[in-house]
C-alpha cells in the first residue's frame, strides 16, 4: 500500500441525477428524488478514488462502513457534486468525510471506511466453507 494521502487530500465526483437514482422500493418510486442509497453507493465511490491510487498491484480495498445524513433533495437532471476528504490514514484503512452539495447547497454528508488488503486475504475471506 502507497502512503500518498494525509488528511485534508480530496477528490471529487459528478452525478447528474436520472429517474433510475430514484427512491424506489420494491420497484415502486417512492420520491422522485435522489435516493438516500444513491447517496451512500456514491460517497463510497468518491472515496475509492483514493484506494485505487494507495493500493499496489496484489491488493483491493473493501468497505467497512458507510455514514450517510441525508440533509436536502436532489431533483432529477440536478447535477451533484460529491466531495471526498481524507480525515485520517490508519495502519491499512482509510476513513473519509464526504459532503454532497447541489451547487452551493448541502444536501448530505457523511463518512466512509476502507480498508486496503492483500487480494489473497480476501479470497480466502469470501470462499465459500
Amino acid at each position: 500500500m502507497k502512503s500518498i494521502f494525509k488528511p485534508g487530500d480530496h477528490k471529487e465526483f459528478k452525478r447528474t441525477v436520472s429517474s433510475q437514482d430514484f427512491a424506489r422500493f420494491n420497484g415502486e418510486v417512492v420520491h422522485p428524488v435522489f435516493s438516500t442509497f444513491g447517496l451512500a453507493r456514491d460517497m463510497e465511490w468518491t472515496t475509492r478514488q483514493f484506494v485505487l491510487e494507495m493500493r499496489d498491484e496484489d491488493e483491493e480495498g473493501i468497505g467497512t462502513f458507510v455514514h450517510v445524513d441525508h440533509r436536502g433533495p436532489a431533483f432529477e437532471h440536478e447535477e451533484i457534486t460529491f466531495r471526498g476528504s481524507v480525515t485520517e490514514v490508519k495502519g491499512h484503512e482509510l476513513i473519509c468525510s464526504v459532503d454532497a452539495f447541489v451547487g452551493d447547497r448541502l444536501i448530505a454528508s457523511g463518512k466512509t471506511g476502507q480498508k486496503i488488503l492483500k487480494k489473497e486475504k480476501l479470497d480466502k475471506l469470501f470462499s465459500v466453507k
